[in-house]
């Protein structure tokens, strides 16, 4: 039997997916009686298609038309089972969608997640870890909600040493207090042992639904976990190398679905190195649907002045993995550094070396300005070789 989202979808294809007919179906369901002015809003869509979207979920038995838009008993016993939307604290989800006092109503949620992240593992700055802050971690899980990704949705984090996932299955427990909620699953990606047992822990004692898994990014996404899931988390080493690793690892984990938000947060940057990282979402066939500066707060990562921004990516029907298989490139900020490398045009075949002793310095500076053969802008890393530590650092003050 075909859902409601899938009999409205085949009567108007939208460009935007179907998550733009889940959200209208959602919104009717949280506010009976809205207009449909107000689901045009709230979906951004055009009011005429907004207008076009209800009319396909009344013919298919979700909606009614009553003193504005309202969801059927069926269509509501539907959202409730299948999306498990059944026993949520209704008013403090919408507090939370309209953007009021999030403290005050998770103030209890705040303070627990205050006593859990002093006792995380210490950092690896090898690997370019830093640590949010509990708010940060919680205002990550906020926003994924905003973005209709968290309830009934299967969630992954790539790298979490932030803790998002504790956060958001407390936000869980937090909007479902009589508990039975078992339609969201958060499941977590990292290299680090530490982190993994340290949340598999709170996990456990506090019973939310996360589950871990080590996996070091540079080799090959399992099969089992291709096209699984409804978003993702990502908080990447700060080079254009990790950026795109990352996002591309997330990316082959998705659904092949349109519309799907990817939450990627990244060090605020030169325009020339926000320019390359703009090409590879585009190469990435990515949408950027949102921006916000300064969204995380970490301890002690004065290199980026404790402060990060946050993306909201969008997947399209071009979306695809910069990096599908096994990763060989320089990954982290001080592997960069220390590495000189040769990249061939995928074009021309032309090499070109990169790095502090290398033709053109950055990976992001020769993306940008194209190879000098055939302009092409894509590349493969073909060799790579360490550069001693005490010529790199000699070369970084003079450039200084």
């Amino acid at each position: 039997m075909r859902t409601y989202i899938e009999q409205a979808s085949q009567h108007i294809r939208l460009q935007e997916g179907t998550q733009v007919i889940e959200q209208l179906l959602l919104e009717c369901y949280l506010k009976p009686g809205i207009s449909t002015k107000e689901l045009a809003r709230k979906t951004l869509l055009p009011t005429p298609v907004a207008a076009a979207v209800k009319r396909e979920l009344i013919k298919a038995g979700a909606l009614v038309q009553e003193r504005g838009a309202r969801c059927t008993s069926a269509g509501s016993a539907w959202i409730e089972q299948k999306w498990g939307y059944r026993g949520l604290n209704r008013s403090l989800y919408l507090d939370l969608i309209d953007e009021t006092k999030w403290s005050e109503g998770l103030k209890d949620v705040l303070d627990i997640l205050e006593e859990l992240f002093p006792l995380r593992p210490s950092v690896d700055v090898q690997v370019d870890q830093s640590k949010c802050t509990p708010e940060t971690s919680l205002h990550r899980a906020i926003l994924c909600l905003k973005q209709h990704g968290l309830i009934g949705k299967k969630i992954l984090c790539v790298g979490d040493d932030d803790l998002v996932s504790v956060s958001i299955g407390l936000l869980l427990k937090r909007l479902f207090p009589i508990g039975g909620h078992t339609a969201t699953r958060v499941d977590v990606l990292d290299i680090d042992e530490r982190f993994l047992r340290y949340i598999e822990t709170i996990a456990e004692e506090r019973g939310l639904p996360i589950q871990c898994r080590r996996l070091d990014l540079r080799e090959p996404l399992p099969e089992n976990l291709h096209r699984q899931y409804d978003c993702f988390f990502t908080d990447p080493p700060y080079t254009l190398q990790g950026m795109s690793l990352f996002v591309s690892r997330g990316i082959q984990a998705l659904k092949q679905e349109k519309g799907l938000p990817i939450f990627l947060s990244f060090a605020h940057k030169s325009p020339a190195f926000t320019l390359a990282m703009q090409r590879e979402f585009i190469r990435m066939g990515l949408t950027v649907s949102a921006n916000f500066p300064r969204f995380n707060a970490y301890e002690g990562a004065e290199i980026i002045a404790n402060r990060s921004q946050m993306f909201i990516l969008r997947t399209t029907d071009q979306t695809k993995p910069e990096y599908p298989g096994k990763f060989t490139d320089a990954l982290y900020t001080g592997e960069v550094k220390q590495t000189l490398r040769t990249y061939r045009c995928k074009q021309c075949s032309r090499d070109v070396c990169v790095g502090i002793q290398g033709e053109v310095p950055t990976i992001e500076q020769l993306k940008n300005q194209g190879c000098t053969g055939c302009g092409h802008d894509t590349f493969d890393m073909v060799a790579k070789k360490t550069v001693s530590q005490e010529r790199s650092a000699e070369n970084d003050h003079t450039t200084d």
